[in-house]
C-alpha cells in the first residue's frame, strides 16, 4: 500500500538474456555488494507494501525460481517480443487487480523507495494522468529514449532508433520505469502496435496511446542518473559496485565511524558499523556484519557472519568467517581465523591461531600458533576453554574437549582429554639429550664435505 488507500502491484521484467554478461548465472542474480541486483530492487519496493510482484522470466527462469521462492509469481515470456509483451505476461497473474502498478526492471537495482513513491503520488494527481513515466537527464543521452515532455506532461515518448534528430536532441530520457493503474494498464498494452524499426512492442508507446485518446500522461523526473543506471555487462557491474561502495563509504562516515583509507574499505548490503569504530586500510566486509560502537579493525581483514561488540579489536590480517562474535574488549590479532567461535569479555588470540566451533572463556589467553581440531573427516566438534585459561604457543586442543577455568596448557601439547579447572596440562614427549652430539655430527660432514672438492 502506498498511502493506505490503493493497493499496489509490481512488474518487474527479468526475461533478458543477459548474452553481454557472458555468464550462466542469470543476469539479474549477479552480485552487488553481496546482494543479486534483483533483491536490491525488491527490498526497495518492500517499502512500499505491495499486494502482488510479478516477476516476467525468460531465459534462466529456474534460477530465479529458486532465488525468489514464494516472494514473488513468476510469467513467462516466451518468445520475446520487446518490453509491451513482457509486461502483457503479468495480466493473467494482475487478473482482476485495480490498484497501482509499478512496472520496473530487474537490472535497474537501484531505484530509491523515495522516487516510486513520487511516481504513485503523480499517478494520484488532480490531473489523474493515465501513465507516469520516470525520466532522467544523463551527460550524455546516447541511445536512450527520450520523453518529449512540456510543463511535466508527455506530449510524446519516442525510441531511439525511431527519433528524428529534434527528438534526439532533448536531454529528457526515458528510464523505462512507469506507473500505471492496473484498470488501464492491459487495455493500453492491447492496443500497442509493432511497427517501429525493430518490430517490437514497445512499453512506451501506452504513453502515445493515452494521448492519442486525449488523456494525460506525466514525467517525473529523477535528480540522480545514476539511480536508474541499467547493468548489461561486466564492466557495468564493476561501475555499479564502485558506486554503490562509494555512496556507502560516505554513509559510513556520515554516521561516525573512521575510514582511514577509505577508497580500500569494501562493505556488504548490510554492513553495520557503530559509532567510533575505525576502520584501517583493505578491509573487507562480507555480508552478516555487525559492529558496536569502539571497535578497532586493522588492516587486511576479511570479516563475514560475525559479531564486534564494543571495543573489540581485529587484526592486522585477520579473519572472521560466519558465527565469529567477539564479546566486549576481546581482541583477536595478525594472521588469526575464527569460525562458528565466541570470545567472551577480554578473551584474546593474538596471532597465528585457528579457533573454529569453540568457546573461549573471559579473559582466556590463546597462544600463537594454537588451533582447534573441529573436524575429524565426518564431522564436527566443538571445543570449549573456560574463563581466564591460558593456552600456551603451539598447541593443538583436539575435540571435543574441554579446557578449565584458570587452567594451563602447557606450550606444545596436543590435548585429547578433558583438562580440569586450575589444572595444569602438559603433553609432550620426553626430551632425550645426547652431549656433544652435534659437535661430531657438525665435523662429520665437514669433512666428508671438504672430500668431495
Amino acid at each position: 500500500m502506498t498511502d493506505g488507500s490503493s493497493p499496489l502491484a509490481l512488474v518487474v521484467l527479468a526475461a533478458g538474456k543477459g548474452t553481454r554478461m557472458k555468464s550462466d548465472l542469470h543476469k539479474v542474480l549477479h552480485p552487488i555488494a553481496g546482494r543479486p541486483m534483483l533483491m536490491h530492487l525488491l527490498a526497495s519496493a518492500d517499502a512500499l507494501e505491495p499486494q502482488r510482484k510479478v516477476v516476467v522470466v525468460g531465459a534462466g527462469r529456474e534460477q530465479l525460481a529458486k532465488a525468489l521462492g514464494e516472494s514473488a509469481e513468476l510469467a513467462v515470456q516466451d518468445p520475446q517480443l520487446g518490453t509491451g509483451h513482457a509486461v502483457q505476461q503479468a495480466e493473467g497473474a494482475l487478473a482482476g487487480f485495480a490498484g497501482d502498478v509499478l512496472i520496473l526492471y530487474g537490472d535497474v537495482p537501484f531505484v530509491r523507495t523515495e522516487t516510486m513513491r513520487a511516481m504513485l503520488e503523480r499517478l494520484h494527481g488532480d490531473d489523474n494522468p493515465a501513465v507516469v513515466v520516470l525520466g532522467f537527464e544523463p551527460e550524455d543521452a546516447l541511445q536512450y529514449g527520450r520523453v518529449i515532455a512540456r510543463d511535466g506532461v508527455v506530449q510524446k515518448m519516442v525510441e531511439h532508433k525511431d527519433a528524428s534528430a529534434e527528438e534526439r536532441a532533448c536531454r529528457l530520457c526515458n528510464s523505462g520505469l512507469m506507473a500505471v493503474r492496473g484498470s488501464d494498464l492491459f487495455g493500453l498494452l492491447a492496443r500497442v502496435g509493432n511497427d517501429n524499426a525493430q518490430g517490437e512492442y514497445y512499453l512506451t508507446d501506452i504513453v502515445n496511446v493515452a494521448n492519442g485518446d486525449g488523456r494525460v500522461c506525466a514525467v517525473v523526473v529523477t535528480d540522480d542518473p545514476d539511480e536508474v543506471a541499467g547493468i548489461n555487462s561486466r564492466a557495468e557491474l564493476a561501475e555499479a559496485e564502485a558506486r554503490w561502495q562509494n555512496k556507502r563509504r560516505l554513509q559510513a562516515m556520515a554516521d561516525g565511524a573512521s575510514l582511514v583509507a577509505p577508497e580500500t574499505v569494501w562493505f556488504a548490503w548490510d554492513t553495520q558499523l557503530g559509532r567510533d569504530v575505525t576502520v584501517e586500510q583493505n578491509v573487507v566486509f562480507g555480508p552478516g556484519v555487525t559492529v558496536a560502537d569502539g571497535v578497532v579493525i586493522h588492516a587486511f581483514c576479511h570479516i563475514e557472519g560475525a559479531r564486534l561488540e564494543t571495543g573489540t579489536s581485529v587484526g592486522p590480517f585477520a579473519r572472521l568467517r560466519p558465527g565469529a562474535v567477539l564479546e566486549e574488549k576481546a581482541r583477536v590479532g595478525n594472521f588469526v581465523e575464527v569460525k562458528n567461535a565466541v570470545l567472551h569479555a577480554g578473551a584474546k588470540a593474538n596471532h597465528l591461531t585457528y579457533l573454529g566451533d569453540a568457546d573461549v572463556g573471559a579473559g582466556a589467553n590463546i597462544g600463537a600458533g594454537t588451533i582447534t581440531c573441529n573436524y575429524d573427516g565426518y564431522f564436527k566438534y566443538r571445543t570449549v576453554i573456560g574463563e581466564r585459561a591460558f593456552i600456551g604457543s603451539n598447541s593443538a586442543l583436539i575435540a571435543p574437549v574441554k579446557i578449565g577455568a584458570d587452567a594451563i596448557v602447557a606450550a606444545g601439547s596436543a590435548v585429547s582429554r578433558d583438562v580440569a579447572d586450575g589444572e595444569l596440562r602438559l603433553v609432550r614427549a620426553e626430551q632425550l639429550v645426547k652431549p656433544g652430539w652435534a659437535d661430531r655430527f657438525h665435523d662429520a660432514m665437514k669433512r666428508k664435505k671438504a672430500e668431495r672438492k
